[in-house]
């Protein structure tokens, strides 16, 4: 057996079923190992250390296996040093999974990397280290940081061991039988020893005095550390090339103030675990927060001079748009490029970028301000810090020609070949490919040499604001794109090896977030994380952050966030922290599950905290199945029961009960998805959200307060909302049943308690021709059309690699005229859209704060086995001067009763508890064509809806006319 590993090094394969291993002995008896002299690393200064080349070697397994097999992952590559199966948790303790027995453990040391295993054990060291067995194991501090490895055995470090030299080297730790033979070998994983040493809170990056450019870099396994300055952002030779000075981890350098504007980038000489060797490794600064294109050199850039601000943007906090509560806020989910990059009225150089944001007169800034004059509170825009897979300078892309795709026809896999042919060379990707966490992306830039992404980037923030609109940028720390030395697209792990990402047991990297997860549970990992919050924060005055994978971030890192941020002040700070927004995708999968490396910030376990995630049991429930389901799979709004597609659900009394549950888990989830909130299931049981369960047993309801739960149908991931519907519904309906469907999902979010969150184009019936995962599907799956002459629909089979597995369910409905809609259709889903945002902020009953208001004020009707299926009905009573127990909030009406009819026929429900009420059709809905058929009989308490529409019935106070 051999394994192909990402280094210089080779492996000899190890066969365990040979007859004729040999014990590898060390070159000297166990029983003479002492502890070694530290001359060398106690008479070294902090600036002189050694430099090495990079060199190449062949390194051979030890070729004996006899620890038990229940010990080791890989029996056969026992020993390798490319594995890191220790971990030196602490300043005094190591945790190997390994019994000794009677045996000894020791450390071994190479400041030059020359540990090798050989038939005759270990070789190359410098420094040995007699390890104690500590039968106390390792403690509480450091099962809970690394609870994966809790049952681990402890080794004690003497006391007189100078570490933080120690750990500059190659570190191994080789344990040996009684009888001197060699049992095993590893390499060790450091961040809890560097944690326990080398936290710091002090400056990091460049600072910025009246006289001087200060270096700061936090470094502490690095040999040699050396900032070589450019005049330019590429080529030529460095203006200088400084070594930089190290105390306790963190190196330094002052330089003169003429370095501000020119660019530097930092050799660093560490030990890689990953080649086995000392690497000098050029890399940009993890605090940067100027880049050349592409990221090739960091712009000392200081972003508190005044010719990067716009004009009044100091005083930006004082103009933003008003938000009484976070139960306020409405997002709307919005990628930079496409929102201008196909817009005709922005001029072409503004096209896909920050400034396409300040063209006031577009349609897509006329798009927005009438999303915002309805009521839309924040636009949520996808990744806009560095990331790859685009080039920053626009010249180097490469584009399709769109004239000849137009001409294709709808079903024809040719746009997507054409596409896909150049996706990696074209300028589009969502940026979920994180470079550097805290620079503006270079390529939604007019120039990204210099400042100009800086400026920009504001003047985006401002003119966002000041039409009416808070920005929340998506951030993505669970990961990041590239690993190891040689890796451009990788910073932090070049500085630090082996810190900045979570590795398994072995010492590998995790890769369930995609690639290269990040470990936030980490020091210093956490507080690039919170710094980065606030250089956001503070420097371009955002409003909010949605966190890509918040799950795989730890539940403490979190809160800290949220607390970091909702301290900063308009006085101290230049912004109101108090109304800064946190949320995130809560999913518990991967090596974090089930708190795998300690508490994580999952659905289950932010409940108290205030930090919002998003809702995927609402989603499900009302559109069918998952993601990871059956396209088919139908669910509350899409014919589940009601009007079968061509998929096998099952019998009719299982649809039905599917039916049946889909409608409890929706409902929960307008409950803003409470655990503790108390309604009767499709049995006729109270039943806590809480005790509401999925398939897999888990509970739906999760959240203890309403701005905990953002609820969704659909975002950037997947399908759209509209083709969604139009995969889910049966062929046979028309198009005008199925905007009556977008629409009808689009308001139950938008009238449910908690967050409602829309994906931008939802409003427009977007398409992008059944593509599933755009990400990388360039402008033309992915266009949104402001003039609303086109949804995208038909524009040819989607790329192939993500979709072909369901093109046969595809081609025939974009073959299909009759399911695109026309220019009417998309003008009325918009007003559709804004008449229901006018509705949600008529009222701030729509809006409760707390979730005992939600408790007393709303009920859920036609419940139990006895209900009308396919039909929700929601009231929201509000109180009256002197009414006990239910405070008055709204001025203008005393009780709202909504109707969500899912049926394909109109439906009357009789519900005896609305009765003798003088409820009416909402103003807003009283001229809808749609709508106006609504009906509500008083003397019975009946409600007739058409079908598939949401209907909205108000009571008015006595004072207030209708």
């Amino acid at each position: 057996m051999s394994m192909s590993i990402r280094s210089s090094f080779s492996v000899v394969p190890v066969h365990t079923n040979s007859t004729n291993l040999q014990p590898c002995r060390s070159r000297l008896p166990p029983s003479t190992f002492l502890l070694t002299a530290f001359n060398y690393f106690t008479a070294r200064s902090s600036t002189t250390v050694l430099h090495l080349a990079p060199k190449t070697r062949k390194v051979d397994t030890i070729s004996c296996c006899s620890m038990p097999v229940e010990q080791v992952s890989s029996p056969q590559l026992q020993g390798l040093l490319s594995y890191s199966r220790a971990y030196w948790v602490s300043r005094s303790l190591i945790a190997w999974n390994i019994n000794i027995e009677n045996g000894s453990c020791f450390l071994y040391a190479s400041k030059t990397a020359d540990l090798v295993l050989t038939d005759d054990g270990i070789q190359g060291e410098d420094v040995l280290i007699k390890l104690e067995d500590d039968n106390c194991g390792l403690p509480l501090n450091v099962t809970e940081k690394f609870p994966h490895i809790r049952n681990y055995r402890a080794f004690k470090i003497p006391l007189t061991v100078d570490v933080k030299s120690l750990l500059k080297c190659q570190l191994a730790v080789v344990s040996f039988h009684a009888d001197g033979q060699c049992s095993n070998a590893t390499g060790l994983q450091l961040p809890g020893v560097l944690d326990d040493l080398f936290t710091y809170s002090g400056p990091l990056g460049a600072v910025f005095t009246e006289e001087a450019v200060s270096l700061y870099l936090w470094a502490p396994t690095a040999q040699v550390v050396r900032a070589c300055i450019y005049s330019d952002p590429s080529g030529g030779n460095p203006l200088e090339s400084i070594l930089l000075e190290e105390v306790n981890g963190v190196w330094s350098v002052n330089g003169p103030k003429t370095w501000e504007g020119c660019y530097y980038v930092y050799e660093v000489s560490v030990y890689h675990a990953n080649t086995l060797q000392i690497e000098t490794c050029t890399t940009n600064d993890p605090y940067a927060r100027g880049l050349s294109p592409d990221g090739m050199r960091t712009l000392l850039v200081n972003l508190d001079c005044d010719t990067l601000k716009p004009e009044g943007w100091d005083g930006l906090a004082d103009e933003k748009p008003i938000l009484s509560s976070f139960s306020d806020i409405s997002i709307y989910e919005l990628h930079i490029r496409d929102f201008s990059a196909s817009d005709q009225t922005v001029r072409p150089d503004f096209r896909g970028g920050y400034l396409a944001f300040t063209s006031q007169d577009s349609a897509g800034i006329s798009h927005l301000k009438k999303l915002s004059a309805a009521g839309l509170t924040h636009v949520h825009l996808l990744p806009t810090f560095q990331f790859g897979g685009v080039h920053d300078e626009k010249e180097k892309w490469e584009h399709t020609d769109t004239n000849k795709l137009a001409t294709l026809p709808p079903d024809s896999e040719e746009q997507q070949a054409q596409v896909t042919a150049i996706q990696d060379k074209d300028g589009y990707n969502w940026g979920y490919n994180p470079v550097l966490w805290g620079v503006p992306k270079g390529s939604y830039a007019s120039n990204p040499n210099g400042s100009s992404r800086t400026l920009e980037f504001r003047k985006m923030v401002q003119a966002l604001n000041r039409i009416g609109l808070r920005v929340v940028l998506d951030v993505v720390y669970n990961h990041l794109h590239g690993s190891g030395p040689l890796d451009d697209k990788i910073v932090p792990e070049k500085v630090v090896p082996g810190y900045y990402l979570r590795r398994d047991r072995d010492g590998y990297i995790e890769h369930s977030t995609c690639e290269n997860n990040t470990a936030s549970e980490h020091f210093m990992v956490e507080r690039l994380i919170l710094d980065d919050l606030l250089c956001w924060a503070v420097n371009y005055k955002v409003d909010g952050f949605r966190f890509d994978l918040m799950g795989h971030i730890m539940k403490n890192t979190m809160v800290k966030a949220k607390s970091s941020l909702q301290i900063l002040s308009k006085e101290k700070n230049g912004i109101d922290g108090s109304k800064i927004y946190i949320y995130g995708e809560g999913w518990d999968f991967g090596e974090v599950a089930k708190n795998g490396r300690g508490i994580n910030a999952s659905q289950f376990n932010l409940h108290g905290t205030g930090i919002g995630s998003f809702n995927d049991r609402i989603r499900d429930a009302v559109l069918g199945g998952s993601p990871f389901g059956h396209p088919l799979q139908q669910g509350f709004v899409t014919g589940l029961s009601l009007q079968p597609n061509a998929h096998d659900h099952g019998s009719k009394t299982t649809m039905d009960h599917m039916l049946a549950v889909s409608k409890d888990h929706i409902q929960v989830g307008m409950a803003a998805n409470l655990r503790d909130f108390v309604l009767p299931n499709y049995k006729g049981e109270e039943v806590k959200g809480s005790e509401v369960v999925m398939h897999d047993g888990l509970p739906v309801g999760y959240a203890s307060c309403p701005t905990e739960t953002v609820n969704y149908v659909s975002a950037h991931d997947n399908e759209t909302l509209f083709d969604i519907v139009s995969l889910k519904t049966p062929m046979e309906i028309s198009v005008d049943d199925r905007c009556r469907i977008n629409h009808l999902a689009t308001s139950i979010v938008a009238l449910s308690q908690g967050i409602p969150f829309f994906h931008s184009g939802d409003e427009m019936l977007r398409s992008k021709s059944l593509d599933r995962d755009s990400y990388n599907s360039g402008d033309w799956f992915n266009r949104l059309d402001f003039s609303y002459e086109t949804n995208n629909w038909g524009v040819g089979l989607p790329p192939k690699i993500k979709n072909e597995d369901n093109w046969p369910l595809i081609k025939p409905r974009l073959a299909d005229p009759s399911f695109k809609p026309q220019k009417s259709h998309i003008v009325a889903a918009v007003e559709n859209f804004c008449n229901i945002l006018r509705i949600k902020y008529s009222s701030p009953l729509f809006r409760l704060r707390t979730a005992n208001a939600i408790q007393q004020r709303v009920r859920f009707h036609n419940t139990g086995p006895s209900w009308i299926p396919g039909v929700i009905i929601m009231s929201i009573e509000d109180g009256y001067d002197g009414m006990p127990g239910l405070a008055q909030l709204d001025p203008i009406y005393s009780y709202i009763v909504v109707v969500f009819n899912s049926c394909p026929t109109e439906v009357t429900a009789v519900i005896p508890a609305l009765q003798a009420r003088t409820l009416q059709l909402h103003p807003l809905q009283a001229t809808d064509e749609l709508v106006k058929g609504s009906k509500y009989e008083a003397a019975s308490g009946a409600l007739t809806v058409p079908s598939r529409t949401t209907s909205v019935f108000v009571e008015p106070r006595s004072n207030q006319g209708i």
